[in-house]
């Protein structure tokens, strides 16, 4: 759909160390309460790994490589967890229990499998990757939706559900292949990640850029040819989108984790990347090669003493800068 102008998002996944923080800003103010608990907006998935919803990446939607739209499978309550309430009042405050315990028995959640990556020891990865809604230019909840309550807006091509219209078909949820759109069981409505667009409305960044310890994360307009996405998606092209294969054109990019090197038996460092070079690319593209070059190159630039604008942005050494929102 044509926008006037397209809001975006870069995330520097060589920063990002799965504090959460994030996830708790945006859970805090939107997702917390009225049939919302399940939902994360933004969370930091383990990778590799299954993900949240769990195996998401496999339930299908999106595009095909003819444009057609692929109506995938919707998440059970199980792929995201139920959630559960622990007894706090007995552990924390009677001391009668010493011990948290959920009152249900809990078989998966967000961040189920954090931290445990794979490969052995000597040579073990993992990466953190955050994810919310890309706000696709080509979205296919958008496409799915039969009641025309999916739209984007004009003014900055942010994705919203208006709520009047939607009659929880849940078609939207199937075509979503990164299943970042959910359904609120309490109100029979779709939900989803909002961008924080009263905040942007106010000339302040998402809550979960504006709270990100790690200042991983970048917002401004594609078009703005002074501004930080610009500057990473298309100038210097190190910002990829996630399985850019299904085909819904994301607006949310990641400049891919650079790894340290493996070991071999005697302890010796090799020239070979801990993280595979063909996982990466079975997330962000075939580029990623490319861009982990172009990075290296800019590095060495910095540890030299030469200028580097790249690695000047990428550092972010004021984090006001990191949002151009006008």
């Amino acid at each position: 759909m044509a926008v006037k102008r397209q809001l975006s998002m870069v995330l520097d996944l060589n920063k990002c160390i799965g504090c959460q923080t994030c996830t708790a800003a945006c859970k805090l103010m939107w997702t917390n309460r009225n049939g919302r608990e399940f939902m994360y907006w933004n969370n930091v998935e383990t990778q590799p790994g299954k993900g949240y919803p769990r195996d998401y990446q496999n339930m299908g939607g999106g595009f095909d490589e003819n444009g057609g739209l692929r109506l995938g499978r919707q998440p059970s309550q199980e792929d995201y967890g139920i959630p559960w309430e622990y007894n706090y009042e007995e552990a924390l405050m009677t001391g009668t229990d010493p011990w948290l315990r959920p009152n249900v028995k809990p078989t998966w959640g967000a961040n189920w499998d954090e931290d445990e990556g794979l490969g052995e020891y000597p040579n073990s990865y993992y990466f953190y990757l955050p994810r919310l809604c890309n706000h696709c230019a080509n979205p296919a909840c958008l496409a799915a939706c039969t009641r025309n309550a999916i739209y984007k807006r004009q003014e900055d091509g942010i994705v919203l559900v208006d709520q009047e219209r939607c009659r929880g078909y849940r078609y939207c949820v199937n075509a979503c292949p990164y299943k970042k759109i959910y359904f609120n069981e309490q109100i029979s409505k779709s939900e989803k990640c909002i961008f924080c667009y009263p905040r942007i409305e106010k000339g302040l960044p998402t809550a979960c850029a504006q709270q990100c310890v790690g200042r991983i994360r970048w917002i401004g307009y594609r078009d703005d040819e002074e501004g930080p996405i610009h500057l990473l998606v298309e100038k210097y092209k190190v910002a990829l989108p996630l399985h850019p294969e299904w085909g819904t054109q994301p607006n949310v990019f990641y400049v891919p984790p650079l790894s340290p090197p493996k070991y071999g038996p005697d302890g010796q460092a090799l020239d070979e990347s801990r993280i595979p070079l063909e996982y990466l690319e079975s997330l962000f593209g075939n580029r990623v090669g490319e861009v982990m070059a172009t990075l290296q190159t800019e590095r060495q630039a910095k540890a030299e003493g030469r200028d580097s604008e790249l690695m000047d942005t990428l550092i972010g050494y004021k984090h006001a800068e990191m949002f151009k929102l006008s």
